[in-house]
């Protein structure tokens, strides 16, 4: 374990709750010295929870996705998939690990107006947020869009919000993949040219990262390694928090392999100063900590958690299971033993443009559970997370509505509170200015609007899904 202090210190209101639920456990005769909350012994490593798969997206409209399909035809089947925004996500629908894409605007501006908005005369998306310097988040460029985070400090300071006002989660995982793949031109039209990942564009990342969260607040490759030779070694050394040490606290992984993680990890052995966790290639190498593994009939998988690593794996893809009502994917995601379980589908009714009684949730019905491979012969999946909300079931969308009421349309800026205002989006090249958080919203100016969901793929060649 690392020497600092990892555990997070909260603010008056949850210090306030923490001591209510030390009376609660320890009765009105408790000592003045805090008692371990149950489940605390646990470590993150020893536990599942579900994920979602490009967490931020929502459709764009109507017109938009006819527009798709009228050039690429059954493939837009695959986009068709959404997301309520992430505070809903983790206080509804019982999600502890979400996946953002990232595009570099280093100027500012690049993605601003999307090709297929043009084309229709629906004028420019989100302005006031898209023309600001710093990193975006959203599926792919003039194409699918919509996003309920369009910066990626916005979707961060949503995340910092919710943890704060409820900061005895189990670790949030935010699993982040580097796009920067270019479109061939269609039908006469060309696409916007993304800016590439270089090793620079990457040190402005973290620094975004850090300008949300202190470093109490995350748990880094820093932590985990400790005073190790390498990160594998002190993963394999029980280096990973218990949630009595983690609980509030979030951590970044890269989706990318190949050359994004090779400029990663460049003047950072074994991530030494780094923010995120590699997505290592196999458990031998010394930045292993992380892998992804998307197939969940992997083999391997049961084995890379017995020995310490923690696995990502998706329980659907591209709307595949759900229109077929599938769970075989997912009854093996969730029997692997993979920490993080991802899905389009974290509750029922989530299904778009079709009907489906699929959805992917933790068996039992709590937020997280006890690991079916490695979780000690004593952990109770009841005590491992604080926030016991019931999911609600969301209304069927209709074709120009988002599938929630909170969730933005294409058109219109999102409303969960924590959209920050125009100056406080980060400028490339420079961290942003403070580590905390807006509590108001400025609400960008009038562009018109999308609906429902897509899906996902990770192809080094550009892709209509990923």
């Amino acid at each position: 374990m690392a020497n600092r202090n990892r555990t997070r210190t909260f603010g008056a209101a949850a210090a306030a709750a923490a001591l209510g639920i030390v009376a609660a456990i320890g009765g009105a005769g408790a000592s003045a010295t805090p008692r371990q909350v149950p489940g605390d012994d646990v470590r993150l490593n020893e536990i599942q929870v579900i994920g979602t798969h490009n967490s931020y997206k929502v459709l764009p409209s109507q017109a938009e996705q006819d527009v798709i399909r009228s050039f690429i035809g059954a493939a837009a089947d695959a986009m068709q998939y959404q997301h309520a925004p992430l505070p809903e996500q983790f206080g509804q629908q019982k999600v502890r690990q979400i996946e953002l894409d990232v595009w570099v605007d280093s100027a500012g501006g690049r993605f601003s107006e999307p090709l297929l908005r043009s084309a229709l005369g629906l004028g420019p998306y989100y302005p006031e947020i898209m023309d600001q310097p710093g990193t975006k988040t959203f599926h792919i460029q003039d194409v699918d869009y919509g996003s309920t985070c369009p910066s990626f400090v916005m979707c961060l300071q949503q995340i910092r919000n919710w943890s704060d006002t409820n900061p005895f989660h189990v670790p949030i995982a935010v699993l982040v993949e580097l796009k920067d793949s270019g479109l061939p031109p269609i039908g006469g039209y060309t696409f916007t040219d993304p800016e590439p990942w270089t090793p620079a564009a990457m040190d402005v990342l973290d620094a975004e990262i850090r300008s949300v969260f202190p470093e109490n607040h995350m748990i880094t490759p820093d932590d985990v390694r400790g005073g190790r030779a390498t990160l594998r070694d002190g993963v394999l050394d029980n280096g990973w928090p218990t949630l009595g040490e983690s609980r509030g606290q979030v951590m970044f992984m890269m989706d990318n392999g190949g050359g994004y993680r090779t400029d990663y990890l460049a003047g950072h052995p074994s991530l030494l100063g780094r923010v995120m966790f590699t997505n290592a290639p196999g458990p031998g190498v010394d930045d292993a900590a992380f892998l992804k593994r998307n197939d969940p009939f992997d083999p391997s998988i049961p084995d890379l958690v017995q020995q310490g690593f923690v696995v990502r794996t998706r329980a659907d893809g591209d709307t595949r299971e759900a229109r077929d009502n599938d769970t075989g994917p997912r009854d093996a995601a969730l029997a692997s033993g993979a920490q993080w379980v991802s899905t389009d589908y974290p509750v029922p009714g989530m299904a778009v443009g079709f009907e489906s009684p699929y959805y992917a949730s933790i068996p039992g019905g709590t937020v997280a559970r006890c690991n079916p491979v490695n979780a000690p012969a004593s952990c109770v999946s009841a005590d491992l997370d604080g926030i016991r909300q019931p999911p609600t079931r969301p209304e069927e969308p209709d074709t120009s509505t988002p599938i929630t009421g909170t969730t933005p349309t294409t058109g219109t800026t999102p409303t969960t509170g924590t959209t920050p205002t125009t100056g406080t989006t980060p400028t490339t090249g420079t961290a942003p200015t403070t580590g905390t958080v807006p509590t108001t919203v400025t609400t960008p100016g009038t562009t018109p609007a999308p609906p429902p969901p897509a899906a996902h793929p990770r192809p080094a060649a550009p892709s209509y899904t990923g």
